[in-house]
Parts: C-alpha cells; sequence; structure tokens
C-alpha cells in the first residue's frame, strides 16, 4: 500500500508539471502569433490573461460559465471513466434545459419546491438520452460514439418542437422562446452585479456525490476498472454491461442537471435556438482533468478564463476571439498525448524510485 501511494503521488506530480508546461507553450505559441498579427501585441495579451480581472462582473462571467462546463465535464467525465465515448450531453443539455422550462410553466410549485423538481426532471431525461447509446451497443453493438452524436439531434429538434409549440410558446416574442419563467422556479443571482446563481452549490452536492460514488464505494470501483481493462474487469466477476449502463445512465442524469441549471439559473425563458456547445466543452474540459471528477471545476475555471479573456481581448483589440482555439487545441493536444514529455517522466521515475530507496 505504501509504495502504492508514493507511485499516485508521482503521477500526480508528474502530471501537474505536463499540464504547466503544455500551458506554458501553448501561451508562447499565442504570444508568437498575437504578435505577428496585432498592432499592439501587448494590449492584446492584456486583455486576454487579464481582462477577466478588471471587473467583479466579469470574473462573474468567468464563475457562471465555469458553474456550466463543470456540470458538462462531470458528466462526460464519468462516462469515459468507463472507456465509453459517449457524446450525449450535448443532446441531454439542450433536451433537459426545455423539459425544466416545460415543467416550471406546468407545474404550479413552491419556491424552493419547483426548481428542485424541474432539475431532477431534467437529470432524468438526460439519463434517458445517455442511456440509449449503451442500450444500442449491448443489444446491437453500435458505437455508442456514432448513434450517441446522431441522436444529439434526434433530441434536439424533439426539445425543440414540444418547447416552442402552442401550450409554451410565446407568441409576442419576436423569435421562438417560451413564455417568462415564473420567479418560484429560478434559481436565485446571489451575488450583486453578476449573474452567479445558486446552482453552484447544486454543482457542489453533485460533485461531493460522484467523487463519493466514484472512489468510496464498489460500484465507482467496478466503473473505474472497466474503463481500464474491460477483459480483466469480467475476469474478476465484474459485470461490465451493467457497469457500462449506470455509467451513461449517471453521466447523462449530471448532464441533464446541467442544461436544467443552466437555464433556469441564466435565463428569464428557454430560447435556446441550436445546440449549445456544453456537452464538446464538456469533452474538454474531461481530458485536461484527466477524467477525474475532483478536477473537473478547476478546468473548468481554466477554460472559462480563457474564454472570457478571449471575448473581452476581441471587443478591445484587433485580435479576434478564435485565437482561444488555438490555445485550447495545444492544450488538449499536449496533454493527451501519451508520449509528450514521456522522456522526462521515466528521468523522475528512476530519481523518485532512488530517492525512496
Amino acid at each position: 500500500m505504501k509504495l502504492k501511494l508514493k507511485k499516485l503521488s508521482f503521477d500526480a506530480k508528474f502530471d501537474i508539471i505536463r499540464f504547466l508546461v503544455a500551458i506554458a507553450i501553448a501561451v508562447l505559441l499565442s504570444f508568437v502569433i498575437i504578435l505577428l498579427v496585432s498592432e499592439d501585441p501587448l494590449l492584446a495579451l492584456r486583455k486576454l490573461y487579464l481582462g477577466p480581472l478588471e471587473s467583479f462582473r466579469r470574473f462573474g462571467n468567468v464563475i457562471e460559465l465555469a458553474i456550466t462546463l463543470s456540470f458538462a465535464g462531470i458528466s462526460v467525465a464519468v462516462m469515459f471513466s468507463a472507456n465509453q465515448f459517449n457524446m450525449g450531453t450535448e443532446g441531454s443539455f439542450y433536451a433537459s434545459a426545455g423539459l425544466a422550462a416545460m415543467v416550471a410553466l406546468s407545474w404550479d410549485m413552491p419556491p424552493v419546491i419547483s426548481p428542485i423538481v424541474s432539475i431532477l426532471m431534467g437529470g432524468m431525461l438526460g439519463a434517458i438520452i445517455c442511456y440509449i447509446p449503451a442500450l444500442l451497443k449491448e443489444k446491437f453493438g453500435a458505437s455508442e460514439l456514432v448513434s450517441s452524436l446522431m441522436l444529439n439531434y434526434v433530441f434536439y429538434y424533439l426539445a425543440k418542437y414540444f418547447s416552442y409549440r402552442e401550450a409554451f410558446k410565446d407568441p409576442t416574442c419576436g423569435y421562438p422562446a417560451t413564455y417568462l419563467l415564473p420567479d418560484n422556479a429560478k434559481l436565485a443571482q446571489f451575488i450583486p452585479g453578476t449573474r452567479i446563481h445558486t446552482g453552484i452549490f447544486v454543482l457542489i452536492l453533485v460533485l461531493i456525490a460522484i467523487c463519493f460514488f466514484m472512489y468510496k464505494t464498489r460500484w465507482g470501483y467496478a466503473l473505474i476498472q472497466t474503463g481500464r481493462n474491460a477483459q480483466f474487469a469480467k475476469f474478476a466477476g465484474i459485470n461490465t454491461a451493467v457497469v457500462v449502463a449506470y455509467s451513461q445512465l449517471i453521466g447523462g442524469f449530471v448532464g441533464g442537471m446541467g442544461g436544467a441549471v443552466e437555464v433556469l439559473g441564466m435565463y428569464d425563458r428557454f430560447q435556446w435556438q441550436s445546440l449549445p456547445g456544453y456537452g464538446f466543452d464538456g469533452i474538454v474540459v474531461s481530458i485536461l482533468a484527466k477524467n477525474k471528477p475532483q478536477y473537473v471545476p478547476l478546468a473548468a475555471f481554466f477554460l472559462a478564463y480563457l474564454r472570457i479573456g478571449a471575448d473581452k481581448m476581441a471587443t478591445s483589440t484587433d485580435v479576434t476571439s478564435e485565437m482561444i482555439s488555438i490555445i485550447q487545441g495545444v492544450i488538449i493536444m499536449l496533454v493527451a498525448a501519451q508520449a509528450f514529455l514521456a522522456g522526462k517522466r521515466q528521468k523522475m521515475l528512476v530519481k523518485e524510485i532512488r530517492k525512496n530507496g
């Protein structure tokens, strides 16, 4: 057990070093590109990296976006931990947001009960959406990657159809949108000058529950072992088919909750005209967090900070916000590449072994 703890400590230390090196390389690359395309590169860099700190409201934007990205990242991390490349978080985010709005408009409930019910209903729909690819894989051998991508659009159009029917669509609005959500159904925004809402407390509860499940229960252990080596897990007596099923259900439930929290905390009505992209952002966050739920909020905050900084740079300088895609892509490529700093890792490991004798 002692050797195992040391090995985990070394791996964690190396992951931090590799992540910081990846960030440094991406920042250096962004500096070179900005230097070539901008007439005032120093201003552009200052807006990109310090822009979110220029006002309390803008820093609040970072937290608001990080809440949403964290839900998406946890959703993906749970499914990816079981080695299931399910992309259904995108569809579950949209459809669950629409369902949460419809529930809030249909049922007159007390202020605390209404958002809870709406969020739970959104979570259940998200669980169903992400479970379907797992079911198709188990029954017909269909790739969960392909089927989930296709189903995203199926549920997008279904949710759009039901959300904007006469019963929910506001005819006085100049674009497709539901009626205004009742105040008793919305998540309170509790920090003046920002839109930071009580969904952050829902996120904290979800994070604690997922971490407890993943690392303190036998079901979480089975999920992690199935992701590492499904054949070995079967040999050890783990029912991998059941593991795959509940990993998708749990991941989808978290994704669905995220969609419901987003619409109840950030909007006055459901008005999304296209898939929001948060599901795919969740993949980025999960990769940065190494599919470990406990690191997801940090990765989400990092990505949200870059996104808000890019927006500030785009509005204040001659550099467009697409620059952030370059930085993001370089970081993901380096973090995900197993060969990146592999030689350095070997040297550090040998040194660690010698040190601990």
